[in-house]
C-alpha cells in the first residue's frame, strides 16, 4: 500500500478555498479515486510519531536537539562560505550582496568543533552548502575531519557543479557520501542568462563524473520558475531514463533580493500535471517521515523524480533540519528570521556545555510551522547565498 492510500499511484497538491487538498488518481485513467481536504497546520502523523519513538530507541538523541513539539533534529546543514562563482537569479540580487569579512567567518577548526557537538548529541547527517562550498580551499580537509566524527552516517554536499568534476575524486576519498548538483536548465544560453555566468558544460560533466564514481543517485536540483524553465520539465525527467539521476523539482521560494513573485511560482500540482501527461506510469514511492521531497519512479527509468513543495505544501511537521551559517549564526528554520550566534561565545571561550545550552534554547524556540508564502515574502530574511542552499 502506498503512503497516501491504496490503489492510488500518484498524489498531487492543489488549492481549494485557501486550504490544501490532495487528489489521488489512477494515472492515465483520469478517474478520481478519493479527495481529502485538510488545513496547512496539520498535527503530527501517526507514522511520524512512531518513527520518532523508534529513532530514539535506536540512536538516543540529546534533549538539545528536541524542540517543544517533539521533533528530533538529526540533520545539520553547514554553510562553508558566502562566496559563489555563479549569480543565480533566485539566490542573489543582480547587484550582488555584501559579504561577511573573512575574519568573521568560521574557521575549519571552529566548523569541526561545532559539528562535533551536534553529532555527539545525535545529528547523523551533515550537508555542506554555501555559497559554493567547493570554492573553499580547505574543503577536502573539512570533509575528512567531518567524516571521521563518530556517529555521523552521511556526509553530503550541495554544489553548482562548476568546479566539482576535478575535485570529486578527492572529496570521495575524504568521505563524501552523497551529493546534490544544482541545474535549472538544459539549454546553455539559458544557463548563462539564469546564472549570469558561463559553465553549463562543466555542470553536465560534473553530473557524469559523479555517476562514473558510483554515486547513486546523483541528485539534480531544479528550481522551477514560470516563463524561464517551466518548458523544460519533461526534458529534465528524460535525464532519469538511462542514468541514476534523481531530478528534484523545487518550488521557487522568496528570499531577500531574489525578486520573488507569486506569478513566477509554478506549483507542484501544475508540474505534476505536465509530468503525468508525458509519463503516465509515474508512481509514488514510500517516503521517509522526515523526507522533504515527494518521490516518484517511472517504469523503465533508471532514475527517479522528486518534488519539493515548500510553498504549496510545507513539511514542517516532519522537519529534522538545523542550519549553521558561514558566519557562525545558528538558524532553526530556513524561512524564519531568528538567528543566534555560536561564533561569538565560541571565540569568547565558552565551553561545550555552554554552547549546548545556547543551541538547545534556540531549538526549543522553533515554531510548529513557517508562515504562508505571501507572509514569507514580506518577512525580512537574508539572501539565500548568506543562509546556505
Amino acid at each position: 500500500m502506498r503512503r497516501c492510500f491504496s490503489k492510488i499511484t500518484d498524489c498531487y497538491l492543489g488549492f481549494k478555498n485557501s486550504n490544501f487538498f490532495l487528489v489521488g488518481s489512477e494515472v492515465g485513467s483520469g478517474s478520481v479515486t478519493r479527495t481529502i481536504t485538510t488545513t496547512s497546520e496539520r498535527s503530527f502523523s501517526t507514522s511520524y510519531a512512531a518513527h520518532q519513538v523508534d529513532q530514539t530507541k535506536d540512536s538516543p538523541v540529546s534533549d538539545m536537539l528536541i524542540d517543544s513539539f517533539g521533533r528530533l533534529h538529526t540533520y545539520l546543514r553547514i554553510s562553508l562560505t558566502e562566496r559563489c562563482n555563479l549569480r543565480c537569479q533566485y539566490c542573489m540580487p543582480s547587484e550582488g550582496v555584501e559579504l561577511t569579512p573573512k575574519p568573521q567567518l568560521l574557521s575549519q577548526s571552529e566548523i569541526v568543533r561545532l559539528a562535533g557537538l551536534f553529532v555527539s548529541a545525535g545529528v547523523n547527517k551533515i550537508r555542506l552548502t554555501g555559497g559554493e562550498p567547493t570554492i573553499r580551499n580547505d574543503i577536502e580537509e573539512i570533509c575528512l575531519q567531518l567524516s571521521s566524527l563518530k556517529g555521523l552516517k552521511n556526509l553530503a554536499i550541495t554544489t553548482n557543479g562548476i568546479t566539482l568534476a576535478k575535485k570529486l575524486p578527492k572529496l570521495q576519498e575524504c568521505g563524501l557520501d552523497s551529493l546534490n548538483i544544482s541545474l535549472d536548465t538544459l539549454v546553455p544560453a539559458k544557463f548563462e542568462f539564469l546564472t549570469r555566468r558561463k559553465g553549463h558544460d562543466r555542470v553536465m560533466k560534473s553530473i557524469d563524473t559523479a555517476i562514473e564514481l558510483g554515486y547513486n543517485p546523483v541528485k539534480v536540483n531544479c528550481v522551477v520558475m514560470r516563463g524561464l524553465n517551466d518548458d523544460e520539465i519533461c526534458d529534465f525527467v528524460e535525464l532519469t531514463r538511462e542514468k541514476p539521476i534523481n531530478v528534484r523539482f523545487i518550488e521557487f521560494m522568496p528570499f531577500d533580493g531574489n525578486v520573488w513573485n507569486v506569478k513566477k511560482l509554478v506549483p507542484y500540482a501544475e508540474v505534476m500535471d505536465k509530468v503525468v501527461k508525458r509519463f503516465p506510469s509515474i508512481k509514488r514511492m514510500q517516503d521517509h517521515p522526515t523526507e522533504t521531497a515527494k518521490n516518484f519512479t517511472i517504469d523503465g527509468h533508471c532514475g527517479s523524480v522528486s518534488f519539493i513543495t515548500s510553498m504549496t505544501e510545507h513539511f514542517c511537521s516532519g522537519c529534522n533540519r538545523l542550519r549553521l551559517l558561514a558566519d557562525g549564526n545558528f538558524k532553526v528554520c530556513l524561512f524564519g528570521p531568528s538567528e543566534v550566534s555560536l561564533r561569538d561565545p565560541l571565540r569568547s571561550g565558552a565551553d561545550d556545555e555552554a554552547l549546548r545550552e545556547i543551541i538547545g534554547a534556540a531549538v526549543k524556540r522553533k515554531k510548529a510551522a513557517h508562515a504562508g508564502m505571501l507572509d514569507i515574502a514580506k518577512t525580512a530574511n537574508r539572501p539565500m547565498i548568506h543562509i546556505g542552499g
